[in-house]
């Protein structure tokens, strides 16, 4: 943890920015500093000793962890039900095509996908999750993104990350990556917590979506434009989709919330309500057109 004067002369590489800017301070959340960009607006969390391959465990998944799911797997039906909304919105853009989601847990995403037309592969860190994946049929990678993994896999017409740039040490890498090996025609789905939010700005330390370690990153719609176009893509849409949300996993939230831990139940994993708290963005990111060549012959 940095000293009062360390955090308030701080000076950090924006990935968002690509370049150092003046960090503003916001407030200590489980043990971490949260700082922001005070020229794009981008959240951060000073984790440096954070292992998401420790940390994306079975336990993750399955209500061990205060910042991760009820349980995923038993709320398969609920989930599968939101994931073919997702693949329909996608479908209007890109009926078809190879699709790979990264960070696609049980795979449950991927099945519905493959149901809808789409050739399908993964890369998933929880080893459980991705093995179960595979049982699923589906052609998942069990690690973190990389360029090796991306081009054994071959050129992308959709990439999925939904819930996942905020987990990630290096979001511009990471979306640079996937630029590399997305058609020039495809497209980059992603969903993440809105930092600009008034539910974000209003609640603060305490907002739903501010769990470090495991969300690194903290993105509004600005920095998210800005990361975009560092790596050559732009911002074709982005909305706040309202969203079918397990009943267990609200309660579970919830008790979070509240310093408890709330057990997942076999009759709130089947059951499901519309949320919406407009703090959730969903993005589609698409390339950017060449620059047009201005120089004199």
């Amino acid at each position: 943890m940095l000293t009062r004067n360390d955090r308030t002369a701080l000076t950090l590489t924006c990935p968002a920015c690509s370049r150092a800017t003046p960090q503003r301070f916001l407030y200590i959340k489980n043990g971490c500093d949260i700082f922001q960009c005070r020229d794009c607006g981008l959240g951060r969390t000073e984790a440096s000793s954070f292992d998401p391959l420790a940390y994306y465990d079975d336990g993750y998944f399955s209500g061990r962890q205060s910042d991760g799911y009820a349980d995923y797997r038993g709320a398969e039906p609920v989930l599968r039900r939101e994931f073919a909304r997702t693949v329909e919105f996608i479908r209007r853009r890109k009926p078809q095509g190879c699709l790979l989601e990264i960070g696609c847990a049980y795979g449950f995403f991927l099945d519905e996908a493959r149901r809808a037309g789409f050739e399908v592969s993964g890369i998933e860190p929880a080893e459980a999750a991705a093995a179960h994946a595979g049982d699923l049929g589906l052609n998942v990678v069990c690690g973190l993104l990389s360029e090796a993994t991306l081009k054994s896999l071959g050129t992308l017409d959709v990439i999925v990350l939904l819930d996942v740039i905020e987990h990630l040490p290096d979001p511009q890498e990471a979306l640079a990556l996937c630029a590399d090996h997305l058609r020039p025609d495809g497209i980059i789905v992603l969903t993440t917590g809105d930092f600009g939010s008034l539910a974000a700005r209003s609640t603060g330390a305490h907002w739903r979506l501010m769990t470090p370690p495991q969300h690194l990153w903290f993105f509004n719609r600005d920095s998210i434009a800005s990361l975009a176009h560092s790596v050559g893509l732009r911002v074709e849409s982005s909305d706040h989709p309202w969203k079918f949300v397990p009943l267990s996993l609200i309660a579970f939230q919830a008790g979070r919330l509240l310093g408890r831990m709330i057990a997942a139940s076999p009759t709130g994993n089947r059951f499901a309500i519309p949320v919406n708290l407009f703090d959730a963005m969903r993005v589609v990111l698409s390339k950017a057109p060449p620059r047009p060549d201005t120089s004199l012959p």
